[in-house]
């Protein structure tokens, strides 16, 4: 039996450089759960449609589950575990996901968190209606999705107000 071929790749995970050898056809998703041990990047449906493995490639939210990991060599990947700051406080909109009770069962909050993120970095006052079709592609069996809304446009008030907190994330 022939051996799966491998590449090494070189990119930075939440700010941090990462040499790695891979095989070609691991996920990008894959990769960060079980070669770095980044497990808050969730697999739901391994097809692109639930938004679970959401993760920010060069600042743009990317399915992890789509993307091969040879795909990520020298680009910037964020994943959930890089939003909190470097001492452990709580990005504003992790903050308000705990405040305004966005999670329950936890499984879709890493990806609606990235793809938040991206969308609060780009639009400072988004509208309800703008933050209800940036997290379409994100699915949520437990909230209803309203708190989840709520904690987003908390969040965006209070990075409005200290603008500073955020400015790490990319």
């Amino acid at each position: 039996m022939d051996p799966v071929p491998s590449r090494r790749i070189a990119l930075s995970v939440n700010a941090k450089p990462v040499d790695a050898n891979v095989e070609v056809r691991h996920t990008l998703a894959d990769f960060l759960r079980h070669q770095l041990g980044l497990t808050g990047t969730h697999l739901g449906c391994e097809h692109g449609v639930c938004g679970a493995c959401t993760v920010l490639v060069d600042g743009r939210s990317a399915r992890a589950c789509l993307m091969l990991a040879v795909q990520a060599n020298g680009h910037e990947i964020t994943t959930v575990e890089g939003i909190a700051a470097a001492d452990g406080t709580l990005h504003p909109l992790q903050q308000a996901f705990k405040d305004h009770h966005g999670l329950q069962c936890g499984f879709c909050t890493p990806g609606m968190l990235t793809t938040l993120v991206e969308l609060l970095r780009d639009q400072a006052d988004p509208s309800e209606d703008q933050v209800r079709v940036a997290i379409s592609g994100n699915l949520c069996r437990c909230t209803g999705y309203q708190a989840i809304v709520d904690a987003t446009l908390a969040a965006a008030r209070t990075m409005r107000e200290a603008p500073a907190r955020t400015a790490d994330v990319r």
